[in-house]
């Protein structure tokens, strides 16, 4: 039995800078599980992509005709046993984001918004991370956008209720009634089958 064809999911996110070229790009990324051999053809205007996963009998194929141009030279392509990564640099340096990632208007089920990735076109920070640190998966500890190297644990200090961490305070209080260990009532006994 021959593999069959696929088309492979496709995450896209993208920024948008007027005056930061470092800043225009386009975040993709094609989901290939273990994929040989990939061919890939990046142009101004299109990509396109065949492969084939041993292990998951597949043969994938994928064309995408962009919404606008980017710069292939200036462009970056990551492949891992997972995935294939690029960061496309937008042509034309422009604040707004494009509408949509393929030239078509329509909807296609491989490709999703990489909400990872993805930032509010009124909300890019002008001093956001490096593009290249979501390609390093050990970056964060697997963790995107978790930093805990600032983080404080003494302000996490009045965590009642850990029984036995000393320093940490005594239990919860529920606002319940205070009573004594040796004021509890016994519970009666469990009564005999007959």
């Amino acid at each position: 039995m021959s593999a069959q064809t696929a088309t492979p999911e496709v995450l896209w996110a993208q920024r948008s800078s007027a005056d930061d070229e470092s800043k225009n790009v386009v975040y993709l990324t094609i989901n290939t599980p273990d994929v040989k051999s990939p061919s890939i053809n990046l142009t101004p205007t299109s990509l396109s992509f065949t492969g084939s996963s041993s292990t998951a009998d597949k043969n994938y194929a994928l064309n995408i005709d962009f919404f606008a141009e980017i710069d292939p030279e200036a462009s970056i392509t990551h492949v891992s046993s997972r995935n294939i990564q690029f960061i496309l640099r937008k042509k034309e340096k422009n604040e707004e984001y494009w509408p949509r990632l393929i030239k078509e208007k329509r909807k296609e089920h491989w490709l999703k918004t990489d909400f990872d990735k993805w930032v509010d076109e009124d909300e890019q920070d002008p001093e956001e991370e490096n593009p290249m640190a979501g390609m390093n998966p050990m970056a964060n500890m697997g963790m995107p956008g978790m930093d805990f190297n600032n983080l404080d644990l003494s302000k996490l200090g009045g965590m009642g209720g850990l029984g036995g961490m000393g320093g940490m305070g005594g239990g919860m209080d529920f606002g319940g009634d205070e009573s004594d260990d040796d004021e509890e009532e016994e519970m009666p006994a469990l009564e005999e089958e007959k």
